[in-house]
């Protein structure tokens, strides 16, 4: 798997439109107009049906630390799979080492706190979510429409701040070339201080997906 993660920045990189953000402490980078209204708004609906509190893994004591609601989205459902079917073109990544899709809504207010998404290695719970398929690698998150106010995503280590806009890709490589887990792609999910975010995720494994 090493090989075929380390040649995605390559690929991204060869892909019209994809920019990289200028950094050379990690693989970042965006892609705008995606997604297009139509289909933004059929997994916004999806999202707003299925949705519940969101939680974290390692459970830090502070209620407030990501407020959001998270939804598990439905592989079987055609919007679903059209997501799918452009990360999967975008990334070449085997669609084995996926982690089912997810959309996330952040109200007025709400937030998710500076994190990473790869597992601490040694933390409380790495083996509970690490133990079968490894840790995360590559994190591809899609904002399904413009925020009034507020909701970027900042990552304070690189010194970049990605504004929310209808459509848009940003992804990032969560890992250093040894494969070592990379600290500088930590991100605050900012607080919304108008109107509603949505957004897809989709997280890739180190080996394939068993749950």
């Amino acid at each position: 798997m090493s090989v075929i993660i380390d040649s995605i920045a390559s690929r991204l990189s060869a892909q019209p439109g994809v920019q990289r953000v200028p950094t050379s402490k990690a693989e970042l980078f965006q892609l705008r107009r995606l997604v297009t209204d139509d289909l933004a708004a059929e997994l916004i609906a999806l999202i707003d049906r299925g949705r519940r509190p969101s939680t974290i893994a390692d459970d830090n004591g502070d209620a407030y630390f990501r407020t959001s609601e998270t939804c598990d989205l439905d592989a079987a459902l055609v919007p679903v799979q059209r997501i799918e079917a452009m990360i999967t073109d975008l990334s070449g990544i085997d669609p084995a080492y996926g982690e089912p899709l997810q959309g996330q809504r952040y109200a007025q207010g709400q937030e998710f706190k500076a994190h990473t998404d790869y597992f601490t290695p040694g933390g409380r719970d790495y083996e509970r979510y690490c133990a079968l398929s490894g840790n995360r690698t590559w994190t591809f998150m899609i904002y399904l429409g413009d925020v009034a106010a507020g909701g970027a995503t900042r990552f304070k280590l690189l010194d970049k701040t990605v504004q929310p806009e209808a459509g848009k890709l940003l992804c990032w490589n969560n890992r250093l070339a040894d494969g070592a887990v990379n600290p500088a792609t930590l991100h605050h999910g900012m607080k919304v201080r108008k109107g509603v975010k949505y957004v897809i995720t989709k997280w890739y494994r180190e080996r394939e997906w068993r749950g």
